[in-house]
């Protein structure tokens, strides 16, 4: 792999970067028919809107696009976030914003009704922790207690961990070879407890005619990259909060969480650097490290 490849900033999650490239639009497409019963065939009728410099709570919107006169604004979440419906108000604000300026048909001082695509929000969920096949979370939950708000947003959370929503999986092989996918790389990594051969093996597994196998293959340094540091973030989180809750101390709590999360990304990135995904001084910049400090890091592993 070249060193372009590998020097790619790492920030995007694995379902943005599966289901959000516009090399694979036809997937996108795929999980939007399975998700509204449509029968689209044409990836180009699907417009990428997603706002890849936005930054909110620490994350980008994921994926969304225009298609069939709606705007889909879709999430994924490996820890469970009840707070989706306030970031998918900000991540909509900005798209309507957007669309109105690049629009000259659209006169915001009309008179009369102007027509806008039609908002669909959708978050879904690959965590551990076992939550229903589908869930509404509404942003009026989220204010005080019989207060009538004049603004709602509704996000349809979808669990689509491996035996979970099976017609949704089957309708759509992209999302079903993704769930797989992750299932696969956890079952692995409980036997062999290294991320990295974990996900080979995980690849190795998928069968033949699985559609994504190619792409991951293609872009292993970058699924293991984003794969291992978004394991860990939501890993590190639920064990600093679990410790938080028995200490019962709020700032040990927020420390906790956040010295764990600093670990467990430098072990996620020496793992990388054993594997040879990344040299040492690339993933010393991304801990905030020098490179003698990695690698005296890495001789006390």
């Amino acid at each position: 792999m070249s060193d372009s490849k590998v020097n790619r900033e790492y920030k995007d999650r694995l379902f943005k970067f599966i289901f959000g490239h516009p090399d694979n639009k036809e997937w996108t497409l795929s999980l939007y028919n399975a998700m509204n019963g449509s029968h689209y065939t044409e990836p180009d009728d699907l417009t990428f809107n997603t706002i890849e410099d936005a930054v909110y709570m620490g994350m980008k919107n994921d994926v969304s696009f225009l298609i069939a006169d709606t705007f889909n604004f879709y999430e994924h979440q490996s820890t469970f976030n009840p707070n989706m419906p306030m970031r998918l108000l900000i991540y909509a604000g900005m798209i309507y914003d957007s669309y109105i300026e690049t629009h000259e048909d659209y006169h915001r001082f009309s008179s009369l009704q102007q027509h806008a695509p039609t908002p669909k929000c959708v978050c879904f969920y690959n965590g551990v922790k076992e939550t229903e096949d589908r869930v509404v979370l509404k942003l009026s939950d989220a204010f005080t207690p019989g207060s009538d708000p004049d603004i709602e947003v509704r996000v349809t959370m979808i669990n689509i961990n491996y035996g979970h929503n099976g017609e949704l999986l089957k309708d759509c092989k992209a999302l079903n070879d993704y769930s797989y996918f992750v299932y696969s790389v956890r079952k692995n990594l409980k036997r062999t407890r290294n991320f990295a051969v974990a996900i080979d093996l995980a690849i190795a597994e998928m069968p033949e005619d699985s559609l994504i196998k190619p792409f991951l293959m293609t872009n292993r340094a970058e699924v293991k990259s984003m794969f291992i540091t978004e394991y860990d973030e939501a890993r590190t989180f639920a064990e600093q909060r679990a410790e938080g809750r028995e200490q019962g101390l709020e700032e040990g709590r927020a420390e906790g969480r956040a010295e764990g999360r600093a670990e467990g990304k430098l072990q996620a990135f020496m793992e990388l650097v054993k594997d040879g995904v990344l040299s040492v001084s690339q993933a010393a910049e991304k801990v905030h490290m020098t490179v003698p400090e990695f690698e005296a890091k890495m001789q006390t592993v």
